[in-house]
């Protein structure tokens, strides 16, 4: 059938904090308890060699099966079987040399180890493209009486009907073939895309206030603008990093014209009414989702705005600018051990219950997790999902707030997979991306309401407080925003419309005074920021999932911590139900057995009503603090 090896998108620490660690940095100098065993997968490269060889045995006895499905039951059996097997080994191959590369880049020969199963993969790939079509040409219901007769085929029943119901939208052998061609090309735009804006690009060298001067990456921009209390170096941050795209703002818009228009390609040839459609047949996901997403959304901006207002007042601001909205409100230096906040991560998660707690500490305590940074490791964050293990977590943990928040999203992540891994036949043992994110911002969301109930510093409280919220703004409000861009720009490609710099920029300018209303002062470089969104160039219907897991975390905390006692029981029972569940039904069927129904408003609204009351609660704490 399929497997998935992707790990969890990087969630990246704070770069001002990147060295604030100072513990040894050497690997061997780091404590065992805090790196992670890889002996878990294999006790050693031999015993992944053998693996290995295993794997290039299974990819030629499943090639030989080509031509047997229609033989009956037993024989289709006996290919999902031995589907299952190979996966399961891909996972502990891939994840083996991945794991190990990880922890240091450096080493080339485990690099090729890495190259070596990408290599295999591919293969094969290539030798089970059979099995699709030639099932497709048995009838649904003869498949049906061999799952009836059956228990062990009846295990396949969703996934096999899944296929089915994606049967219309499979073109014949020869469609097939021509759009198999056209797949060399669909990646075009954004390595063209990546080459302009990264490889190709010439970084402005900007000279702040005090002297200073850094090259204007966009690593250095976000850095200027998440700790630079000068506005003016802010703003002449943005004005050089966005006058960089500006210089190309024509090419830019031809690749992002290629990528609607490779997307409306493909929709067509498969006969998708829209875009939209063809993007989110696949997880049976009605459009209605993304619609009522945007449209609830902008009906919710007011407490977006109270926020960015009340930033502009305390900040003493006499303009207030996009390039103004991720300075911290208040400087606090304070330091999270990584000890201490283990422990304050278990008590987090009390609400969950005590079975929950337990296999949390488990995970802390197993020497699952690469705790500090070393060199050569990779950077940002990581849950792997290690399917016949037990997942692993890529840190590089400093102390700082943004840390612990990232330990708190991957930790989620971490338990959606145990549970999904632990009730769930492999095939069903992954899940998608439309419900990977909502443990994770759970978890982030427990861990916030704790550590608000246990301080007394109202400092403290402040940074916390702004931490949620620009964790709403950004995760929720401009990914809505950003998916509503992209609606927006693909539905004129499907009217036939033309697609300039120029149409591109009034899109985004309009959005913005959609979303911000009068919070902000509107810079016209800020038409330009479309051109430097990577998501658009390179997965496109993609980051809306961000906002819709948000919601569904918001009414399930919601339903979590609020309510009798048996109320709350009863939600968390139906929570836990959805993180065993895997992949094992349709996203949106087990978010409605969950409590979450996202074709309906409330889910959006619960973020508003959220944003609304952190917002109050920040404006207290500022208040008693003298701000």
């Amino acid at each position: 059938m399929r497997y998935d090896l992707r790990v969890q998108p990087p969630i990246l620490t704070d770069p001002k904090g990147a060295t604030a660690d100072k513990r040894p940095r050497s690997r061997d100098d780091i404590a065992p308890e805090y790196r992670w065993d890889l002996t878990h997968i294999f006790p050693d490269w031999a015993a992944w060699e053998q693996a290995y060889q295993r794997f290039e045995q299974g990819i030629a006895q499943y090639a030989a099966l080509q031509g047997t499905l229609g033989q009956g039951g037993a024989r289709l059996l006996e290919a999902l079987r031995l589907d299952d097997e190979l996966g399961q080994l891909a996972f502990r191959l891939w994840y083996f040399a991945a794991l190990c590369y990880d922890q240091d880049q450096r080493d080339n020969t485990v690099n090729a180890r890495r190259q070596q199963v990408e290599i295999l993969f591919a293969r094969q790939q290539q030798e089970s493209a059979w099995f699709k079509p030639e099932l497709l040409q048995i009838p649904l219901e003869t498949v049906r009486g061999w799952m009836a007769a059956d228990g062990d085929l009846a295990v396949y029943r969703f996934a096999l009907e899944d296929l089915y119901r994606q049967q219309e939208h499979v073109l014949d052998q020869q469609g097939e073939r021509l759009l198999s061609l056209s797949a060399r090309l669909s990646g075009s735009p954004h390595d063209s895309y990546s080459a302009l804006s990264t490889a190709d690009a010439k970084f402005p060298t900007l000279t702040l206030a005090d002297g200073s001067e850094v090259v204007l990456t966009y690593g250095q921009y976000r850095a200027i603008l998440a700790t630079n209390r000068n506005q003016a170096d802010r703003a002449a941050a943005f004005r050089g990093l966005h006058e960089l795209y500006a210089t190309s703002l024509n090419t830019y818009a031809a690749l992002y014209n290629a990528v609607l228009q490779r997307d409306w390609f493909h929709a067509q040839a498969r006969g998708y009414r829209t875009t939209l459609d063809a993007a989110l047949h696949g997880d049976n996901i009605p459009p209605s989702v993304v619609e009522n997403l945007i449209e609830t959304t902008k009906a919710g901006t007011e407490p977006l705005r109270r926020y960015h207002r009340l930033r502009r007042r305390v900040l003493g601001l006499p303009s207030y600018h996009v390039y103004d909205n991720l300075v911290p409100l208040l400087d606090v230096d304070r330091r999270y051990p990584y000890p201490d906040v283990q422990t304050l991560l278990v008590d987090s998660v009390a609400p969950l219950g005590p079975r929950y707690q337990e296999r949390m500490r488990e995970a802390l305590e197993g020497r699952w997790i690469d705790v500090y940074e070393n060199p050569g490791k990779r950077s940002g964050a990581y849950s792997a999902p290690v399917y016949g293990v037990h997942p692993y977590m890529l840190l590089n943990y400093n102390d700082t707030l943004d840390a612990v928040f990232t330990l708190a999203h991957e930790m989620g992540h971490s338990m959606h997979t145990l549970l999904s891994h632990a009730h769930q036949p492999f095939v069903y043992a992954s899940y998608t991306i439309f419900v990977a994110e909502v443990p994770s911002t759970l978890s982030e969301e427990l861990f916030l309401e704790h550590m608000l109930s246990r301080t007394s510093d109202e400092r403290e409280r402040i940074v916390l407080l702004q931490h949620a919220i620009d964790g709403i703004v950004g995760t929720f409000y401009t990914q809505v925003l950003f998916a509503d861009y992209e609606l927006q720009a693909h539905r004129l490609v499907e009217a036939g419309q033309p697609i300039t710099a120029d149409v591109l920029g009034e899109i985004y300018w309009n959005l913005l005074q959609a979303y911000y209303g009068d919070a902000l002062d509107y810079d016209d470089l800020a038409r330009v920021t479309w051109a430097r969104i990577p998501h658009f160039f390179s997965t496109p219907y993609y980051v809306y999932q961000y906002a819709t897991c948000f919601a569904s975390t918001a009414q399930l905390v919601r339903q979590i911590t609020r309510g009798d006692a048996a109320t709350r029981a009863g939600a968390v029972e139906r929570y836990l139900t959805l993180l065993k569940a895997g992949g094992s039904d349709y996203p949106m069927t087990l978010l409605q057995r969950a409590g979450v129904d996202l074709s309906r408003p409330e889910p959006v609204r619960a973020v508003v009503d959220q944003l609304d009351r952190l917002v109050t609660q920040l404006e207290e704490a500022l208040a008693k603090a003298g701000r």
